[in-house]
């Protein structure tokens, strides 16, 4: 059982930290680092649509899943070529997609502070607070009130580095209390001699 638990805490930490360093990436290069994703994106895309629609033509059999392949992949060699051509519009939802994940983050970090408070830690609102807070950051992201793109990348760079600090801090204490929970008192045993 400490084994698992020990691995879930590497693999949670090792989540959390990686907000932090994406973050840290966006917050001090937020115009490349925006434009590599979205010419990355729409690169992918037009290769893979692209592919298909190279496959179609190379296939001497028409049937009709090879015709809905092809379909396809012009759809999507086409969004592809959009994306490429207009990233803006797609750093525009970019905001909304990450506010989202956020917000669901938050939430999730209120049910560990729930998870605590019923495990008997006394910090348990600190945690919830914070799970608020986490909440309330994607909910600005959603809302997305800026309209200079560079400022949202740079928000989700700092957003993304409390909810990574905070979800290391939190992850801590909910495994810090399992632990204790689980941890087997060894008591000697006296023998009491009735007869005496």
């Amino acid at each position: 059982m400490e084994g698992f638990l020990k691995g879930l805490k590497v693999n949670y930490t090792a989540s959390a930290l990686a907000c932090v360093i994406l973050g840290l990436v966006l917050l001090i290069w937020p115009g490349t680092t925006t434009q590599i994703v979205c010419m990355l994106l729409g690169s992918v895309l037009l290769i893979y649509g692209g592919v298909h629609v190279v496959i179609y033509l190379l296939n001497k059999e028409r049937t009709m899943i090879s015709q809905g392949m092809m379909l396809l992949g012009i759809i999507v060699a086409v969004i592809g070529l959009w994306i490429l051509v207009r990233p803006e519009m797609i750093i525009m939802a970019v905001p909304v997609i990450v506010g989202i994940l956020i917000a669901i983050h938050g939430i999730h970090n209120i049910s560990q502070a729930a998870s605590l408070k019923r495990d008997g830690y006394d910090g348990w609102w600190i945690a919830c607070l914070m799970g608020v807070l986490t909440a309330a950051l994607g909910a600005v992201l959603i809302y997305n009130p800026f309209k200079v793109v560079n400022t949202v990348v740079r928000l989700i760079g700092i957003f993304l580095i409390y909810d990574g600090l905070s979800d290391m801090w939190i992850i801590s204490k909910v495994f810090q209390v399992k632990k204790g929970k689980d941890r087997v008192v060894d008591v000697e045993g006296v023998w009491v001699d009735e007869e005496k």
